[in-house]
C-alpha cells in the first residue's frame, strides 16, 4: 500500500480543506517545494501570492491560492497556515 500525507489547509477564518495526498506542491520564498510522506520537518514561508497543489490518490489535483502564510512538515504531515486561502480551478501543465 502506498504511505500517504496527511494535508490541512487552513485559514485565519476556517478550515479550508483536511485529507490524505500522495503529494502537496507549494512555493515558499526559496523556491517550489515538493512534500512527499516521509519529508524530513521543516518550516517555510510562503511566497505570496502562490498557488498550492494537492496530488491526491487515484490522479486528482487540487488547487488553491494562498495568501501571507507558512508551510509546516512533521513526517507524514503537511499543514497550510495562510492568511487567505481559497479553492481555485488553476490547472498547471505538466
Amino acid at each position: 500500500m502506498t504511505k500517504l500525507l496527511h494535508v490541512d489547509l487552513v485559514s485565519v477564518e476556517a478550515k479550508i480543506w483536511s485529507g490524505a495526498a500522495e503529494m502537496l506542491v507549494a512555493r515558499t520564498t526559496e523556491g517550489e517545494l515538493g512534500v512527499l510522506p516521509g519529508h524530513q520537518p521543516l518550516i517555510g514561508l510562503l511566497a505570496e501570492p502562490s498557488l498550492v497543489r494537492v496530488k491526491r490518490p487515484g490522479g486528482e489535483e487540487r488547487c488553491y491560492e494562498v495568501s501571507s502564510g507558512f508551510l509546516s512538515v512533521t513526517g507524514e504531515r503537511a499543514t497550510i497556515l495562510a492568511e487567505t486561502c481559497q479553492h481555485s480551478e488553476a490547472r498547471v501543465a505538466h
